[in-house]
């Protein structure tokens, strides 16, 4: 059966981000023994209430065919946000609607929230003691109202294993499409990002969309640099050869790197390899030897240990796993 992914529509819902599940998750297909089509998950939007119109922010209401019983049928369950959170955003404490609701949730459930969708699950004790983010206007007010929760306001999203929290609105999609890498590998995921014309995986985090005043004119930025990188991952890379690339001094476009992209050049530069090593172990049957070479790590060593340290398992275990479900 389909994975079974149940959306919470609460009042005050942003449109756009309450069809963001239906739009990543709805479009992921498999492929049969012979050759068909298989859906990989099952999407559907409840309410905390029985099933009628739900408001959204905008000048329209949507109409939600589902009640909260559908809660209880999840294997993932998605928060979208709202503008009408009430007491959850102003207190940190749930209604007794929505309680109800959330109660009827299985144990084991995926949990999942996009912008402030995450004031829902901290509310409910899903994030007490662990990593969440949140949109980073929100942040601070965030923290404040949970303290028990580990905010990182920077980072596009945060996978904590079954509980996973996303920043602001576009996040959603980012999260969404790491869902579906995480399920059923990158080929899917890039398909459906193709699909959709987004990035099927953006660098970097929230650091390079909170507003700053306008660089000048004249200063350069480092996208080339980064595109020079990309293009010889499996090579040696020093920072002094990526600030040449932009006739920048190491420090200035250190600098300048971490204003547009969130992180260091480094770290940076040990996500694209880690991606890239990803893809290699998925879509080839080259050695992990090679593999490591490829992606610009050198040996099987240095590859298990970044592997390990992003992904929480070593290069072998990640092909088999991610393989098998690819042939499923």
């Amino acid at each position: 059966m389909p994975h079974r992914v149940v959306v919470l529509a609460l009042d005050g819902a942003l449109p756009f981000e309450l069809g963001i599940p239906q739009r990543i998750f709805g479009r992921s297909l498999g492929t049969e023994p012979d050759g068909r089509d298989r859906k990989l998950y099952e999407v559907v939007t409840c309410s905390i209430r029985p099933p009628g119109p739900v408001r959204t922010d905008a000048d329209f209401a949507v109409l939600v065919e589902h009640g909260p019983e559908a809660l209880a049928t999840a294997d993932t369950v998605v928060v979208p946000a709202s503008y009408e959170l009430g007491p959850v955003f102003e207190e940190g404490r749930l209604t007794e609607e929505l309680a109800a609701a959330l109660a009827l949730v299985r144990p084991g459930t995926r949990m999942v929230s996009i912008c402030t969708g995450s004031y829902v699950l901290a509310a409910a004790g899903y994030l007490d003691g662990r990593p969440a983010t949140t949109h980073w206007s929100s942040a601070d007010h965030f923290q404040r109202t949970f303290p028990q929760v580990r905010v990182d306001p920077d980072v596009l999203f945060i996978d904590d294993g079954d509980v996973l929290t996303s920043a602001g609105v576009a996040a959603g999609i980012d999260l969404c499409l790491h869902l579906v890498r995480r399920d059923h590998g990158a080929a899917v995921a890039n398909e459906i990002a193709r699909r959709t014309v987004v990035p099927p995986y953006r660098d970097g985090g929230q650091a390079q969309y909170i507003h700053r005043p306008l660089p000048e004119p004249q200063f350069a930025t480092t996208t080339a640099a980064r595109a020079w990188a990309l293009a010889r991952l499996d090579r040696p890379i020093l920072l002094r050869d990526m600030a040449e690339q932009e006739a920048m001094s190491v420090r200035t476009f250190t600098r300048r790197f971490r204003e547009e992209v969130g992180i260091s050049p480094g770290q940076w530069l040990t996500q694209q390899r880690v991606e890239r090593a990803r893809q290699l172990l998925e879509s080839t049957d080259l050695s992990i030897d090679q593999v490591a070479r490829d992606a610009g790590f050198g040996t099987a060593t240095s590859l298990r240990q970044h592997l390990q340290a992003a992904l929480g398992v070593p290069p072998t275990v990640y092909r088999r796993t991610f393989r098998s479900s690819a042939d499923a």
